[in-house]
């Protein structure tokens, strides 16, 4: 078995190649940007983790692989827009860097491309693969427009809050892992764990990407600290906060939620330490965990070929970008 930093070596070197056709360059530069700037490559990594749970790493899994970050990168410069997110990664956001019009088609041109890679894997193989890739696909966007509509609504509970996060986020982890699965053969019973392993880490994930937004280091993180405190998301933290609050700090969250006022990333953040949001963060990322790794050890091959996803489950909860 490899580890995941072998095969993100494996992963980034036949990824590290243009994508594209160089005309028109006001496009297919765009397109080609924001995947030269890099990110943590977690899930085309995950398919091959999830194929090489059952056999070797093959070239069909590499096509799928690129497929997925293809379009999570088409995903991430959608959801950039929408958010009016200055900092991807650490450098400009695509709308920033070539303006809103041209990410759009970028994006989109990018979906295109993910499909031309799926097509390129055996026959036999590509209907469960592409049936199971656009099903998440349209989850996705289903978790981005639920996102959306949350800034409209006064109050977000936990639980929409969690199937919100599962949609946008957690079912493409999930997705990768079932998908490297499928390519290496896996049984239906061994995907179905799978998938919920990587369900349940993908949204520990978020659970710490919250975190990491209101209390995380910038030069670490990539992106704007407070962020979504600015941006006047829902998160984990927040729809906490407000659960717990005295009357006195719910007032002033509901006030803050309408305002911009210069300090207010701080006194959001003042109210989350008062209210012990860190900490009980820290606990819930805890119990996806371990519910990540009932499901992992449902799968029905050795422990030790299992070992690095316990691994890869553990850095993705401790990570500090």
């Amino acid at each position: 078995m490899h580890s995941f930093t072998d095969l993100s070596a494996a992963f980034e070197k036949q990824f590290d190649k243009r994508h594209f056709p160089v005309h028109p360059a006001t496009l297919y530069d765009a397109a080609q940007y924001i995947l030269r700037i890099g990110g943590k490559r977690v899930r085309p990594v995950s398919v091959l983790m999830g194929c090489e749970l059952f056999g070797e790493v093959c070239d069909d899994a590499y096509e799928v692989a690129n497929a997925v970050e293809l379009f999570h990168n088409f995903s991430l410069i959608h959801d950039d827009i929408m958010d009016k997110a200055p900092l991807r990664r650490g450098f400009e956001t695509v709308h920033h860097k070539h303006g809103e019009s041209t990410a759009l088609l970028a994006g989109d041109v990018m979906l295109v491309v993910a499909y031309e890679q799926l097509n390129k894997i055996n026959p036999s193989k590509i209907q469960p693969v592409i049936s199971l890739f656009s099903k998440t696909a349209k989850e996705v966007c289903e978790g981005q427009q639920i996102d959306m509509d949350f800034e409209k609504q006064e109050n977000v509970s936990l639980d929409q809050y969690l199937n919100m996060i599962t949609l946008k986020t957690s079912v493409l982890l999930a997705a990768s892992l079932q998908l490297g699965g499928i390519i290496g053969g896996a049984s239906e019973n061994n995907q179905k764990h799978l998938y919920e392993f990587g369900k349940n880490i993908g949204i520990a994930f978020q659970i710490q990407d919250d975190y990491l937004d209101a209390f995380g280091n910038p030069d670490k993180f990539g992106k704007q600290v407070g962020g979504d405190i600015l941006a006047n998301k829902k998160t984990f933290l927040w729809i906490h906060a407000l659960d717990v609050a005295n009357d006195q700090q719910r007032e002033e969250l509901n006030s803050l939620m309408h305002y911009n006022d210069e300090d207010k990333v701080a006194k959001v953040l003042k109210i989350y330490a008062d209210c012990n949001v860190a900490e009980w963060a820290s606990t819930l990322k805890e119990k996806y965990y371990n519910q990540a790794i009932q499901h992992l050890e449902e799968v029905a091959v050795s422990q030790m070929r299992k070992s690095e996803l316990e691994k890869l489950a553990r850095y993705l909860l401790q990570r500090e970008s």
